[in-house]
């Protein structure tokens, strides 16, 4: 069960027993759920102890089902209540058939005559009948339909859609008979309900619910290859092209800038040093020249800094990676848990990459302790990261929720990361630091340097967060839509678009990093180490910002436990967003002051 603009429940998924099953054979819509087992189909997701369950008997392949009735309960005080709940907070079923979630079928957005699909039911609504006030109305009627694309050479069939049609009708009937119970609303002879039968289903106490469903199979033109793309097709591809272009004028604003500094101090400076105009200009290129005997001196708590660009390197090749093969297609939606099974397995591999680069970091850093650097590398994100995402987790095991990591899930993760990751990562840095240590191109000298007061604007919170507003701005349009996909109940597949702009925030990041540094170099301060990963990385603090607005701008949470899952995760998403764009900054700007210092003759 998803809530509609709520994060937190699911409960059963149907399956099929066959994929590619021939007439007369049987789906079992509730395979793999048993009562005692607490997940069925509808009402368990309501309240999973009461003891509600609706088990939709097996219908075969290519033969429609009329009208049939299911089961029938009684509405007491507590079912009323958490009906209610539930119909407010816009609760949606989620079925699953032959790996194709249902779909409600609406039309698109643009005014055009082509459908879409939205993803599972609502559990009801609330409305006026006849005149009378607001009431709560619950959908106890499903029609179904199946699409399927027959074989013309063997008459088999294969399932590529499943759509359903959810009613509220307050069914009727003479004599309940438990064997087999009839309903006058709902015609067992035909597909259709009893026309004039409209009344909904009111939710109150005390009120009978009679759930019933129809099934309706379709032949189709579509093949079993394309059947994902209705569900996939994007409604607004027309913004995520405006976002792209968006950003794009953000890195040709940051390469111009990037290119002017690259000329004067590599070009006029270099070049053609003793040949300045004027004075002002003279003394406005020696500023980052005085500096050379201090720049490449090693900052506070760089065992820390060392610790942070590691990590930075292991995401940055678990994202690059993870995206590359969703875009070539290897990380289908069919394989439902792919994409997250893909980015664990990743994170851990890409360890020995945070070894190496942790390790060569810290080695030209002149530290001694690289067993405890390295320790540090293998538990410090992991770790907090795992703490968080255990006590979400002991959250939603409390709510009884279906969609909390099973306990021996927890324990897989915990052996990947001691079995494999941190092994990697020690072979990493032992690699890292059997490489010779990366030379300074200048010399440092023994006695820092004072650094001069320094204007407002280029104090150190002012430039980091100054520093963070453009790489938010180039991704925060299609951070709208993966929001969305996440809390919001819909499909993202558009990892085209997600690569793009990736890669335009790596070029920000980067960019961004190289000015600012620039600037503070020639203000005289040396202090660029952290600035330049905090630079970059305070970017996050914009993405967590936005994800505060979003949660009370277009959710409608009310409970304290979906509220915590909300900031939980978003804070994990922040965390590594942070270590991710503070890592590419880092780099970028070491590249820069490396460059610059190497290509200049220093007396």
């Amino acid at each position: 069960m998803d809530r509609g603009k709520k994060p937190l429940e699911q409960v059963g998924e149907w399956t099929t027993i066959h994929k590619k099953p021939n007439k007369g054979k049987q789906i079992n819509p509730n395979q793999g759920f048993t009562p005692n087992q607490g997940f069925t189909p509808i009402l368990t997701g309501f309240y999973p102890n009461q003891g509600y369950y609706v088990h939709y008997p097996m219908f075969e392949m290519r033969e429609d089902q009329p009208c049939k009735v299911v089961c029938r309960i009684k509405l007491d005080a507590e079912s009323t209540k958490n009906f209610k709940e539930k119909i407010d907070v816009e609760y949606r079923v989620n079925m699953i058939l032959d790996n194709l979630p249902v779909a409600v079928l609406r039309q698109r957005r643009d005014g055009s005559q082509s459908t879409t699909y939205e993803h599972g039911f609502r559990v009801g609504f609330k409305g006026n009948y006849a005149g009378s006030k607001e009431k709560y109305f619950i959908n106890n009627h499903l029609s179904f339909r199946v699409m399927f694309h027959k074989d013309t050479e063997t008459d088999a069939a294969r399932i590529v859609g499943f759509e359903v049609t959810p009613n509220s009708i307050n069914h009727e009937y003479k004599d309940w008979d438990e064997k087999n119970p009839q309903v006058t609303t709902c015609n067992k002879d035909t597909k259709n309900l009893v026309p004039g039968s409209t009344v909904p289903q009111e939710v109150d106490l005390g009120k009978e619910v009679v759930f019933t469903y129809d099934v309706t199979f379709k032949e189709s033109d579509i093949k079993w290859a394309s059947r994902w793309d209705t569900y996939l097709l994007m409604n607004d591809d027309q913004i995520h092209w405006f976002s792209i272009i968006n950003s794009l004028m953000i890195v040709l604003f940051l390469s111009g800038m990037v290119a002017m500094i690259m000329m004067r101090t590599l070009y006029k400076d270099i070049s053609n040093y003793n040949q300045l105009e004027t004075q002002d200009e003279a003394q406005e290129e020696t500023g980052w020249k005085l500096v050379h005997g201090d720049v490449f001196r090693a900052p506070n708590n760089y065992g820390l800094l060392c610790v942070y660009v590691g990590t930075g390197v292991q995401i940055f090749a678990m994202t690059l990676v993870t995206m590359i093969f969703a875009l070539l297609g290897f990380l289908s939606p069919s394989n439902r848990g792919g994409l997250m099974t893909a980015m664990v397995l990743l994170w851990v591999f890409m360890g020995i990459f945070a070894g190496y680069s942790s390790a060569r970091l810290y080695k030209m850093f002149k530290g001694t302790e690289w067993k405890r650097n390295t320790l540090k590398t293998a538990f410090m994100f992991p770790g907090v990261l795992f703490v968080i995402f255990f006590v979400l987790n002991a959250l939603i095991w409390g709510e009884q929720s279906s969609g909390a990591v099973p306990f021996g899930t927890m324990i897989a993760l915990v052996c990947l990361w001691f079995g494999i990751s941190v092994p990697l990562v020690f072979v990493g840095s032992y690699l890292g630091f059997k490489k010779p240590a990366i030379e300074d191109p200048v010399k440092t000298n023994k006695i820092p340097r004072q650094i001069p007061e320094q204007a407002w604007y280029m104090k150190p919170l002012f430039s980091i967060l100054i520093g963070g507003i453009l790489p938010f701005g180039a991704v925060f349009i299609e951070l709208f839509f993966i929001l969305t996909s996440i809390w919001l109940n819909q499909f993202y597949y558009i990892f085209g678009f997600l690569f793009i702009v990736f890669i335009i925030l790596i070029i920000t990041c980067a960019e961004i990093t190289i000015v600012l540094c620039y600037f503070q170099l020639c203000s005289e301060d040396y202090y660029w180490w952290w600035r330049s990963y905090l630079t970059a990385g305070s970017s996050a603090f914009y993405l967590f910002l936005y994800s505060i607005f979003y949660f009370f701008t277009k959710l409608e949470i009310t409970k304290l436990v979906s509220g915590i899952l909300y900031f939980g995760y978003m804070v994990i998403v922040s965390y590594a967003f942070f270590v991710l764009t503070g890592t590419i900054g880092f780099y970028a700007c070491f590249w820069f002051v490396r460059k610059i210092y190497s290509s200049v003759k220093i007396d």
